[in-house]
């Protein structure tokens, strides 16, 4: 998801999201579940460790990556949009043309086959058959690196598509690694294996950021500023776009020694025939379909945010191009994947099980729970970044302008507003997911791809061109909103004809006042901390800790007095577990 947020190849919690219209796609390496006996409690527990300290430990590297990045190709300018086209491409095209087929039909295929006889020589044929395919794909597409730079960006800058299109033939090969690193990962979680799979993206935000630190060091800090289009040498190119390049093929390698402590012996063996990926097509075709669908709203914003710089004649580091939209995307995307994932993943074994039974009651009542503690959390985390938005960027821009962190807080503002729907619209998601009903959301699909696609282009003919990528921002968000009016509609026929939408609705304007009350509290104190605390990365640093807990504490009472139940649900867990704890 982009890179994009999370950084390239740290592993995605929710599948299916990054397909939403008018957001970069990210690796997607599906629920990570294996076969488990009732015997593997203590495996399982452990596993479950090492995967949350795995995804933790990445997604900090993965801040501290984005920050070395910015400081070696900026936020704002033809550089860093160039590299940010070039290196989400792989992403892009891994979920597009190989992700569908691997995650819907390949992994689950793994899975089995080690709960049968012969399942190792099968194991072998189906990973012969994914690392041909994506090796064939790498190959032709990196090869049309041209033509696919151009669809993705306006060539109003000759010299910027020049720079995407050489950046690009370093990126793509990442596209080979993307894939075996989801195979074999996928593999060790059918052994038990669990703890190398969440930890391999360490590895490459380690490189990554060894690399693009050497980048600053050689390249922009001599200079004294990040290079332009013009005049990058391939020596440059090679430690840029190699380090991000490195990072993933280190990701993929670094799960081959683990393979065999797992038992797996991989040779080379060619032949599917008789193996049953044919039944598994129907899944895969409408997988690829949504994500297509997604993809052309993304096309849209990605060639108006790559023109946006430059539409006055005059190339600006001031005006929000692509990089800036990445940027933001990550700030936006950081409490959707701490908590909003949790809470929905915790709930989807249960949905599952009751699709599966035909439950239709307690369906609905658990797409009910979900929507309503997710509002509990998003509603605040909404408000915290639209108060917070400054200082926020300001911390991941250390040497950038006020200009520049003032593009791209605007960005996450416009995004931040959509966060409630877009939590909304992830718990929609996951009733088509329970009901195995991928071909259900293309409808809804195709209409947010209609409005990211209009709304975006209408804010091009409209606004001025420091505006252009809040304009696709805003669309993004009303695009959720349509997405979960349009999906609950169409729920409603298979959930009984109700969904819960009164408790729902009311659930979310209690929480929309109480941090409304939130905001202004915290709005008031950040200008009393502007006032009196430090500059810069101090500052920024002092405004999101005391503003923050602020803002907490307000929208904690005044759910308390608006009677939000869900407040309970939301933190019961956390609380029990304290109370067990200081029990003697």
């Amino acid at each position: 998801m982009s890179g994009t947020a999370p950084p390239p190849g740290d592993p995605q919690d929710v599948p299916g999201d990054a397909a939403n219209p008018g957001e970069p796609l990210t690796v997607d390496t599906g629920e990570r579940r294996g076969g488990r006996t009732a015997g593997e409690g203590t495996g399982v527990r452990r596993g479950a460790a090492l995967m949350a300290g795995g995804t933790a430990v990445s997604r900090l590297l993965g801040f501290l990556r984005a920050m070395v990045l910015v400081a070696a190709i900026g936020t704002t300018g033809q550089a860093a949009d160039a590299f940010s086209v070039a290196n989400k491409m792989p992403n892009v095209l891994y979920m597009l043309l190989a992700g569908g087929v691997l995650n819907a039909v390949l992994v689950p295929q793994v899975v089995r086959a080690y709960r049968r006889d012969a399942g190792q020589e099968y194991v072998d044929r189906l990973l012969t058959f994914g690392f041909a395919l994506l090796a064939g794909v790498t190959v032709v597409l990196t090869l049309a690196a041209p033509l696919l730079v151009h669809v993705w960006a306006d060539s109003g800058s000759t010299s910027q598509f020049a720079l995407a299109t050489t950046f690009a033939y370093w990126c793509i090969p990442q596209l080979f690694f993307y894939g075996a690193y989801a195979l074999l990962g996928q593999v060790l979680n059918a052994r038990g294996s669990f703890g190398p799979y969440m930890w391999a993206p360490v590895v490459n935000n380690l490189v990554s950021i060894a690399g693009f630190g050497l980048f600053f060091a050689l390249v922009v800090r001599p200079a004294g500023t990040v290079p332009g289009a013009t005049g990058w040498t391939l020596g440059q190119v090679a430690l840029l776009c190699g380090s991000a390049t490195l990072g993933i093929v280190c990701q993929a390698l670094v799960l081959v020694p683990f393979l065999r402590r797992a038992g797996v012996r991989y040779r080379w063996r060619w032949g599917l025939r008789g193996s049953g990926l044919g039944r598994a097509g129907t899944v895969a075709k409408w997988t690829f379909v949504g994500l297509a669908i997604g993809q052309l709203g993304y096309v849209v914003v990605s060639r108006v945010a790559n023109a946006a710089p430059g539409a006055d004649g005059t190339p600006s580091t001031q005006i929000a191009g692509n990089a800036a939209y990445d940027l933001a995307f990550m700030v936006f995307m950081v409490p959707h994947s701490l908590v909003t994932v949790s809470l929905a993943t915790a709930l989807f074994t249960g949905l599952s099980a009751r699709a599966h039974d035909g439950d239709v009651a307690g369906v609905r009542a658990s797409l009910s729970v979900g929507m309503r503690v997710v509002a509990v959390f998003t509603m605040i985390a909404a408000a915290g970044l639209v108060v917070l938005a400054q200082p926020v960027v300001r911390l991941f821009a250390l040497r950038e302008p006020q200009g520049v962190v003032d593009a791209v807080a605007a960005v996450v503002v416009a995004m931040a507003v959509g966060l409630p729907a877009f939590g909304a619209w992830s718990m929609c998601q996951r009733v088509y997911y329970a009901y195995e009903d991928a071909r259900g959301m293309v409808p809804v699909q195709v209409a947010m791809a209609a409005v990211v696609v209009a709304g975006t282009l209408l804010g091009r003919a409209l606004l001025p061109s420091s505006a252009w990528v809040v304009g696709a921002a805003v669309s993004m968000s009303v695009s959720y909103v349509l997405g979960t009016v349009l999906a609950l509609r169409a729920l409603r026929g298979r959930l009984g004809g109700r969904v819960d939408g009164t408790h729902v609705l009311r659930t979310h304007a209690r929480t929309a006042l109480a941090a409304l009350v939130a905001g202004g509290a915290g709005y008031g104190t950040l200008l009393v901390v502007q006032g009196a605390g430090p500059a810069g990365a101090p500052g920024a640093l002092l405004q999101c800790v005391v503003v923050g807990g602020v803002m907490g504490l307000v929208y904690l009472g005044a759910l308390r007095l608006l009677h939000v139940r869900e407040l309970d649900q939301l933190l019961g867990p956390v609380l029990r577990r304290l109370r067990g704890r200081r029990r003697p």
